[in-house]
C-alpha cells in the first residue's frame, strides 16, 4: 500500500481507531499487561509506523519513553504537534522499519508496536522487518503487532498468518490474541473486510 499518496489524499481510516471504543478497550488492555507488575517510567517503547502519533502518543501519557518512527515524512509534523498539544515528550524520527540501522537506532526497546505496517509489506520486506526489530529488541521486549487476516484486497493490506509471523520472527514465540474490535469506516470495509487480529510476540 501506498501510504504517501494515501496521507497525500487523505485517505487514513486507520485514524478513526481512537474514536473505536471496543479498539481502545482492546489496545488498553494489552498495554495494561505490558505494565502489570511495574511502575512508571516503564522503560523505551517503539511505535512502528506511526502516522499521526495516535498511539504513541498514548503510550508517551502513560509512562514510556516512545520513539514513534515513520517513512512517510510529510506525517511527521502531525505526530510532533499531536505529542506537543498532550504534554509529553515523545522522539519522532523519519525511518524506514525495513532498515532501521540507517536511521541509527540503538537498541533496548521494552515495547514495540505495530498498528498496521507489517502486515502490508512484501515478503521480502517482513523479512527485514523481523531482523531489524529483533535487532532494536531488549532481551524481555515484547512485540504487539495488528495485522489483518490474509486475502486479496488489491492495493489494501493483504495481511498476514500467525505462520507467516513466525517466519519472520524465528526465535521469538507468536501468540494469536483474537480480534482487534476494530470496525473498519467505509470505503474500506465495502471494498475488504480485514478481520484485524492482534499478536503478541516475545523472545523464545
Amino acid at each position: 500500500m501506498n501510504y504517501d499518496l494515501a496521507y497525500r489524499i487523505g485517505f487514513h481510516p486507520w485514524e478513526v481507531a481512537l474514536d473505536t471504543p471496543e479498539f481502545v478497550e482492546t489496545i488498553t488492555e494489552l498495554f495494561d499487561e505490558e505494565e502489570r507488575g511495574r511502575e512508571p517510567p516503564f522503560g523505551r517503547a517503539l511505535d512502528v509506523g506511526t502516522g499521526s502519533g495516535i498511539w504513541g502518543v498514548e503510550l508517551a501519557k502513560r509512562g514510556w519513553e516512545v520513539t514513534g518512527i515513520d517513512n512517510v515524512k510529510r506525517v511527521l509534523p502531525r505526530a510532533e504537534q499531536r505529542a506537543a498539544e498532550a504534554g509529553v515528550d515523545m522522539a519522532v524520527l523519519h525511518a524506514d522499519v525495513t532498515d532501521l540501522s540507517a536511521a541509527g537506532l540503538d537498541g533496548g526497546f521494552r515495547l514495540i508496536l505495530d498498528t498496521g505496517t507489517y502486515h502490508g509489506l512484501r515478503k521480502d520486506q517482513r523479512e527485514a522487518v523481523g531482523r531489524e526489530l529483533d535487532a532494536v529488541a531488549g532481551p524481555d521486549a515484547t512485540i504487539l503487532l495488528l495485522a489483518w487476516e490474509p486475502k486479496r484486497r488489491g492495493p489494501l493490506p493483504r495481511g498476514a498468518t500467525r505462520e507467516e509471523l513466525e517466519a519472520a520472527f524465528p526465535g521469538w514465540t507468536v501468540e494469536d490474541l483474537g480480534r482487534t474490535n476494530f470496525e473498519a469506516p467505509k470505503p474500506v470495509e465495502v471494498i475488504a473486510t480485514p478481520n484485524e487480529h492482534w499478536y503478541r510476540m516475545q523472545r523464545a
